[in-house]
């Protein structure tokens, strides 16, 4: 039996097998042992057979013979031969790959692709009743002929662009489009089509606009977004094709549907930018005429936008080459009419079209230089004269409004523009209306009148426009700008204020990146002066000269000086006695800024190490041992500012200096002698305790490695470390303190005992019989230690399973099982010490974890103990999901559901809210399994959104919000018989004496309301 035999047994059952007949064909041949000749002989009773599919099946053969070949096996002649075998049969299958795999060959020629272009126009001139398989073939084979042999087809002329419109027109599927529009497009813009142009846009322009829709899961991933940007770049490829494109683009503008006008836009806005400017300028100024209608009369602002994005368009491909003294230029002829009407539209700037007029005008003027230039030369006289005339404050913000989007286009063009050699007063033509623009702009943001805080701020916008301006304001006039924003700062008390400070404040921010010497020299000195030495307790104006100073602060150079002079005033603030919310503020505004700034990489940072750090610490450690310790440091809040402040600049150290912070920390960069750590004394006042503050942010801020245990002393041994820690803490009565000792317990938990050494953690914990948790009776302090221990190790994931069996077993304890099941919503909180900035260990698997070992044993649990306990197991559960993201939350939905409605009956307001927001998550997620509950979730919620006395506004809110999601979730049939119930009790709270809650209510109740009946049919 022959191969060829062999192939057609095999071919239509077993691909795979039929491949690797002809692939020992093609080694026969390329190692001499059978001849092309042999191989196409043996098909000659196949190929002349009567049914198409048996010569369809050896033609086939052929093709997957000669494409297991190398390509430079075959001679010119056998291709040639081949290529006219295979044209002669192009109708039959296999015989188009034939021909593809012949166009891969060495040998392969002009000629050869001709003929194979000729065969597909003469066999194919009906190729739309094909089946979409066939066509797919032939428009890929025609697509390999232009990628390889352009140059052949683009020789046949006429031939070739009438036989490829021919072939490919009427084309429906998206795949053979997507490249026969690539294919038209290479056509159109390499080849010479004056004499085809109408009939290749009408080719082209019948599929406008693309109305596909691809279907669910379509396999091939084209999208309508896909056809339409091939469709564009076709009609916007040449502009022989301007007199057909733009009056039908015009055309289809008037079409009511958004999705139409905006493809039309955008392909007049491709068309704009890829046309010749000859054939542009000669429809410029119809296109402005319908363009104009979609910006001045919006209905859809993303359609007016685009529209302005057209109207750019046609003014940059305009502007080329231009200069502005070329007043008969396109441009200039183009602009006329735009300006004209823009003019007569803010006559009245307050009236609708007057907004879209000045949007007109800035983004026509961001064309280009010229265009700017002439733009601001045919309506800023005009702009100022109806300013001066403008009879109400509200005419003159509108005005300045205008003015405003101008300015913005100068500045973009000054930015983009590479040309200094243009004259000035086209580089900026805003410049010879400075003087007026200036003046008003200064009135308008130092007028008075209380309602004219919106035009102050208009003016306060309009100013720094004028700065931002390379070369436009002299320096007396920007340090003008500089004091008049500082005198609103400092002094302005008018109605609104606070949102023109708000406003002064950004832009002397703004100012700062372009000139800070105005800011230094200018502001700063004023705002210094106006801080108190060291202010009363009872005066809190210098926070408003802080926050201005702090976000002043951008720039180094400012940042710099502003450190230290705040620095100068908390000094001066110690040396006086002053307030400690005075010192606690001025550190917070050291912290904003130093927060703003990469301190990793600023070369200050051992600056502020030794000054703030170093500095500050020593000084509190000094005034605390004193006899009467400074009022502002003795302060709570204050410490903890300043820690925060030092944890800020310590986790930027290098680790030499890091390893000196270590040594300190309980110390405290105390005199040697003067200060023992705290840890070493027993019955240390509260007020050096405090110190423990400052000492829980310094261990933050550093990692095991920066420990030096040669050079320390006993406590760099962790265990041991821990061991002092929790036997202060267990005793300790002052919250703040005992919080600090809390979280460096579990830093050293967390991150500075070795893993090795973690069972010194659990030792502390459960061994007998000196374990907390083996105490026959617990205390608050013992059940806090235990959970910030657990915490520490449960984010490591070390003794995971056993910390959490054991915390576990808390909360059936009838004297402290509340307070443990309220600890479980400490495990997983984010806190500001432990956490990745300080270089925690957070396992990214830990919260996971968590839920699925505990939730199972919740539940399980929840059911079998006292009545008095189960509401200890619903606190932990709700702690728990709180922290919980809700892809994990839903894989324990059905175990989840009957403990969240018996936490709905518990009294703690915290516990109910978190529940209902469980609830509201899950009927998002899975509301099916909500529906056997309904009864009972509906009774619940009403009772939980009433009665202000018992339920707080979060509670009742949330109740509200929940049930309002159930008509868009649950099923209607499973609503309906509650739905009288739902709307008479929503009635009743709309009387809620809170606003938030009425408003709910309002929103649920409609939506209860809106419930349609079920047809008859279910």
């Amino acid at each position: 039996m022959s191969d060829v035999q062999k192939y057609l047994l095999l071919v239509d059952n077993d691909d795979t097998a039929a491949l690797a007949i002809a692939q020992q064909t093609a080694h026969d041949l390329e190692s001499n042992q059978a001849t092309l000749i042999d191989v196409v002989q043996s098909l000659g009773e196949y190929i002349n057979d009567e049914s198409l599919k048996v010569r369809s099946k050896a033609v086939r053969y052929l093709a997957q013979v000669i494409g297991q070949l190398s390509s430079t096996f075959l001679s010119r002649q056998q291709i040639q031969v081949l290529c006219q075998f295979f044209c002669d049969r192009i109708e039959e299958g296999g015989a188009i790959g034939g021909l593809k795999i012949l166009l891969g060959m060495t040998r392969f020629n002009n000629d050869m692709a001709t003929m194979t272009f000729r065969a597909m126009t003469e066999h194919f001139g009906d190729l739309q009743t094909h089946p979409q398989t066939l066509r797919l073939q032939i428009v890929d084979l025609l697509n390999a002929l232009m990628a390889q042999y352009r140059t052949a087809l683009k020789y046949m002329g006429d031939e070739a662009i009438v036989g490829i419109t021919d072939l490919v027109g009427g084309e429906k599927d998206p795949r053979n489009l997507m490249i026969i529009f690539s294919i038209l497009r290479v056509i159109i813009l390499e080849w010479d089509i004056s004499s085809y142009a109408e009939g290749l846009f009408d080719s082209v322009f019948c599929y406008f606009p693309v109305t596909f829709r691809p279907p669910p899961d379509d396999p091939y991933g084209i999208t309508a977004q896909d056809l339409k940007i091939r469709l564009r770049e076709c009609i916007a490829a040449s502009g022989n094709f301007a007199p057909f494109a733009f009056p039908q683009l015009l055309d289809k503008l008037d079409s009511t549907s958004p999705i139409v006008k905006r493809d039309v836009l955008q392909t007049i806005s491709s068309c704009a930018a890829s046309y010749g400017l000859t054939q542009l300028s000669s429809y410029a100024v119809t296109l402005w005429d319908s363009l104009k209608y979609e910006i001045l009369n919006v209905q859809e602002e993303d359609l007016a936008a685009e529209a302005l994005v057209a109207l750019q368009a046609i003014a940059s491909k305009l502007s080329q080459g231009l200069t502005p003294s070329n007043l008969s230029s396109p441009l200039a002829k183009y602009l006329r009419p735009i300006t004209e009407e823009c003019n007569k539209q803010l006559q009245e700037p307050q009236h609708k079209q007057a907004k879209p007029a000045g949007r007109i005008l800035s983004s026509l003027a961001r064309a280009s230089s010229v265009a700017l230039y002439l733009v601001v030369r045919a309506v800023m006289p005009s702009i100022l004269t109806i300013y001066q005339a403008a009879e109400s404050v509200q005419k003159q913000r509108a005005v300045l409004e205008v003015l405003i989007q101008i300015f913005d286009s100068a500045i973009a063009i000054q930015d983009a523009s590479s040309s200094p050699s243009l004259p000035d007063d086209i580089r900026n033509p805003l410049q010879s209306f400075k003087d007026r623009i200036f003046t008003l702009a200064s009135q308008a943001l130092m007028s008075k009148s209380a309602e004219e805080v919106s035009f102050r701020i208009m003016a306060a916008r309009a100013l720094l426009r004028l700065f931002s301006l390379r070369n436009h304001l002299q320096e007396n006039e920007a340090g003008m700008i500089v004091q008049h924003l500082d005198e609103i700062l400092l002094t302005d008390n008018s109605n609104g204020g606070d949102d023109l400070k708000y406003e002064a404040v950004k832009t002397l921010a703004e100012i700062s990146k372009i000139k800070p010497n105005l800011i230094l020299s200018i502001t700063f000195p004023a705002f210094m002066a106006k801080l108190p030495d060291h202010s009363p307790s009872d005066r809190t104006d210098y926070l408003v000269i802080l926050e201005g100073l702090a976000r002043l602060s951008v720039e180094r150079t400012i940042s710099e000086t502003l450190i230290r002079r705040l620095l100068s005033k908390l000094d001066s603030i110690l040396e006086n006695d002053g307030s400690s919310a005075f010192a606690r503020a001025i550190l917070s505004t050291l912290y904003y800024i130093l927060s703003q700034r990469n301190l990793v990489a600023d070369p200050s940072i051992n600056t502020y190490y030794e000054k703030i750090v170093v500095g500050l610490t020593s000084r509190v450690v000094s005034e605390l041992m004193s006899q009467s310790p400074t009022a502002a440091l003795n302060d709570e809040s204050t410490l903890e500012t300043l820690g925060r402040l030092a944890n800020l600049i310590v986790r930027a150290l290098d680790q030499e200096k890091k390893q000196s912070v270590g040594l300190q920390i309980y110390s405290l960069y105390s005199e040697k002698g003067s200060f023992s750590p705290i840890l070493d004394r027993r019955d240390s006042p509260k007020e050096q305790r405090m110190t423990l503050v400052l000492a829980t942010w310094l261990m933050a801020g550093i990692g095991r490695a920066d420990f030096l245990p040669s050079a320390g002393p006993d406590h760099w041994k962790f265990h041991e470390l821990l061991e002092k820690l929790v036997r202060q803490a267990l005793i300790e009565d002052v919250p703040a303190i005992r919080g600090s000792l809390l979280r460096q317990i579990s830093l050293i938990s967390n991150k500075l005992l070795p893993l090795e050494q973690t069972f010194y953690a659990c030792d502390i914990l459960w061994k007998q019989p000196s374990g907390l948790m083996e105490d026959e009776i617990l205390t608050e302090n013992s059940i806090r230690v235990i959970f910030w221990i657990s915490k520490g190790l449960i984010l490591r994931l070390a003794k995971t399973e056993e910390v959490l069996q054991r915390l576990l077993s808390l909360l059936s304890d009838n004297s402290h099982g509340l307070i443990a099941g309220q600890g479980f919503g400490l495990l997983l909180a984010p806190d500001e010490v432990l956490s990745k900035d300080n270089d925690a260990t957070i396992r990214l698997l830990t919260k996971q974890k968590v839920f699925s070992f505990c939730i199972p044993k919740i539940a399980a649990q929840f059911r079998r103990v006292e009545s008095s306990a189960k509401s200890n197991y619903l606190v932990a559960l709700s702690g728990i999901l709180k922290y919980m993201p809700t892809e994990i939350v839903v894989t324990e939905i059905a175990t989840l559901l009957p403990l969240l409605l018996q936490s709905l009956d518990l009294k703690d307001q915290d516990v109910k809210a978190a529940t209902i927001e469980s609830i509201i998550f899950i009927s998002q997620e899975s509301s099916s399994a909500i529906e056997g509950h309904i009864p009972s979730l509906i009774n619940r919620l009403l009772k939980s959104a009433k009665k202000p006395n018992e339920n707080v506004p979060r509670v009742r809110i949330n109740a509200l919000r929940c049930l309002q999601m159930f008509p868009r979730k649950i099923k209607d049939s499973a609503l309906l018989p509650y739905r009288y119930q739902v709307t008479r009790t929503l009635w009743d709270i709309l009387d809620d004496p809170k606003r938030d809650v009425r408003k709910a209510a309002v929103v649920c109740r409609a939506a209860w309301l809106n419930l349609d009946e079920p047809d008859e049919e279910d």
